[in-house]
């Protein structure tokens, strides 16, 4: 069962590389070019438009992913991952802001580092107890964390940004740690910003994430669970322990993006991560994670990350698209409808694809 799901999810990432080949294919194609330092550019191929607005952005939301995919592929589902997300990303700050701003590296990214960790992990182990130990259905148990780590972030910040008033957060921590920037010149066009730490991020924690769920016992027992929960469990497997394991691993990534996040705006609010959990779910969903468990890959995850934002930003480019019969005006709430019938179509195609193997 396990080597058939690594199949399956060959041939799921192969495909969503292929969708994203079309979907940038067609955004290009329908962008229209722009003059920028004297020449004529695509809109969408830009580099200063797919770099910093989609592969830098994309970022945590593909940590997210990540953490939610172990969770379905466990049989399980998180929804409160988005607040997970929001107090890790306000604790941060909120401890950070009190550092002097010229505080010293060792001094402050370790503190960094720590405080969204701790908040995430703790988070999820709350939520993993709480499905194991009362035998709820997770949707239930974490429908209400949501509302609860959410309200905590609401109750313990009295005002509703932090950092407040004129403090700022450390700069060994947002400009020489996250938000790094490199100036890269380019010959008759405007220099290029890059900030690759949250790539670098996002990189890292797809490669331990592959070889965690791929190359690792603790891995191949998650995939065993979400397959067959009764059957993991004759097997002698300690299935509760596992399903703790997946949503404290989920929370511990919503707590890196959470981290990543703040140091990449340099504040956070009551209000971030807001909606992230549809963003998340549907980004895990398109990548091919299986709702029914047992099915579903940290690369695909990225992928599917990477064709929400591919959406988002194709909207943000577009404005209008014409389709010759008609011409659409396109918003930001366009994306919406569009990550919703995502959602439908991808579990939709997995329960056709199951009863095709069945």
């Amino acid at each position: 069962m396990q080597r058939s799901a690594r199949v399956a999810g060959r041939f799921q990432e192969a495909g969503l590389l292929l969708v994203v080949v079309l979907l940038g294919a067609f955004l290009a194609w329908a962008s229209e070019p722009i003059h920028v330092g004297g020449r004529t550019v695509n809109n969408f191929l830009r580099l200063d438009n797919l770099i910093p607005n989609v592969a830098t952005t994309m970022s945590w939301m593909a940590i997210l992913a990540i953490g939610v995919t172990m969770v379905i592929v466990a049989g399980g589902i998180d929804i409160s991952v988005g607040s997970i997300f929001g107090l890790a990303a306000l604790g941060t700050a909120a401890v950070l802001q009190h550092f002097p701003e010229d505080a010293p590296a060792w001094w402050v990214v370790p503190v960094g580092v720590v405080v969204p960790l701790a908040i995430g992990l703790t988070c999820g182990l709350i939520n993993g107890v709480l499905v194991t130990g009362l035998r709820v259905h997770p949707f239930i148990i974490t429908l209400g964390t949501l509302s609860v780590f959410r309200g905590i972030a609401l109750v313990s910040v009295p005002m509703k940004s932090v950092p407040a008033g004129d403090r700022t957060l450390p700069a060994a921590f947002t400009e020489q740690f996250i938000s790094w920037q490199i100036y890269v010149e380019r010959e008759g066009a405007m220099p290029l910003l890059l900030q690759p730490v949250p790539m670098i991020i996002m990189a890292v924690v797809l490669i331990a994430a592959w070889f965690f769920l791929g190359h690792t016992v603790a891995g191949r027992q998650i995939y065993a669970v979400g397959g067959n929960e009764e059957a993991a469990r004759f097997a002698g497997l300690p299935v509760a322990r596992i399903k703790v394991r997946v949503y404290a691993l989920s929370g511990l990534l919503a707590g890196v993006a959470g981290m990543v996040s703040t140091g990449y705006f340099g504040s956070a609010n009551t209000a971030t991560g807001e909606g992230y959990e549809l963003m998340v779910i549907a980004a895990a969903v398109v990548g091919g994670a299986s709702l029914a468990g047992g099915r579903g890959t940290a690369l695909g995850a990225v992928l599917g990350a990477l064709v929400i934002k591919l959406i988002e930003n194709g909207i943000f480019i577009l404005r209008k698209l014409d389709l010759g019969f008609v011409t659409l005006s396109l918003s930001k709430e366009y994306s919406k409808i569009i990550i919703g019938t995502a959602i439908i179509l991808a579990v939709t195609v997995d329960r056709l694809s199951e009863r095709w193997r069945r």
